[in-house]
């Protein structure tokens, strides 16, 4: 059996197999950090094969996948057949698409998500939304950054916790790597990420599953004695 799928800086991830699928590409990816049976059918062609990424080939299935992700995000009608906000294929996938996506199996269950828009920020503030990205992406619970020039979003990447605490990593699907987000490059309009720098849009965890898996364990142990319940702690990195 093939190892958990991860992603780290300098490493090579998968390719967006179009030039309008770099958002279903990062949901892809998303959904592979933390469906481990997925990334075995997508990367090795083990395990049960999923339906709508049938493929002889890792690229095949990734292909596969990001065409049933991108008329899943684009579509006029939602999975229970309600009507929603569809979007041109051809203008990549909609922010209201990924968050749908993020909440529904490409993030842990539960984490829910919220849109920003980010062009007509400051420095300062581009810079205390750096900091905020730092506190709320996790592992299992990536943001999704939308980059373009000065009139309009081009392109999809997808955040990542960084290797120290005070960093960021960014998933580029045009190349396939794993990047250092560096907060002077993002608070200054200059990422150069898959050749575009000033960011828009974000699609970001709003922390509340990890707020309310907190308030869980608080209810179950209130009232315990200290003889009857022990918690050992030990210092995170």
């Amino acid at each position: 059996m093939s190892a958990p799928f991860r992603l780290v800086q300098g490493s090579s991830g998968p390719r967006q197999q179009s030039p309008t699928t770099c958002g279903s590409a990062c949901a892809t990816v998303a959904r592979m950090l933390v469906d481990a049976p997925f990334a075995r059918w997508i990367t090795a062609g083990e395990g049960s094969p999923v339906p709508g990424a049938e493929g002889d080939s890792p690229a095949e299935r990734f292909a596969a996948w990001e065409r049933t992700v991108h008329a899943r995000t684009n579509g006029w009608w939602g999975p229970r057949g309600s009507l929603a906000l569809g979007w041109p294929r051809l203008l990549g996938t909609p922010p209201w698409g990924l968050k749908h996506e993020l909440e529904h199996g490409a993030a842990r269950a539960g984490t829910r998500y919220r849109m920003l828009s980010v062009r007509a920020h400051s420095q300062k503030s581009l810079r205390a939304r750096y900091r905020r990205l730092i506190d709320l992406v996790v592992e299992g619970e990536p943001a999704v950054l939308y980059v373009g020039n000065r009139w309009l979003p081009r392109h999809v990447t997808l955040v990542l916790p960084g290797d120290r605490r005070s960093t960021l990593h960014v998933y580029e699907p045009a190349s396939g790597t794993v990047l250092l987000l560096d907060e002077d490059a993002f608070a200054q309009r200059r990422l150069a990420l898959g050749g575009w720098s000033v960011p828009w849009i974000l699609v970001q965890p709003t922390g509340h599953r990890r707020v309310a898996a907190g308030q869980l364990f608080g209810g179950l142990t209130k009232g315990m004695s200290s003889t009857s319940v022990s918690v050992t702690s030990s210092p995170t990195a």
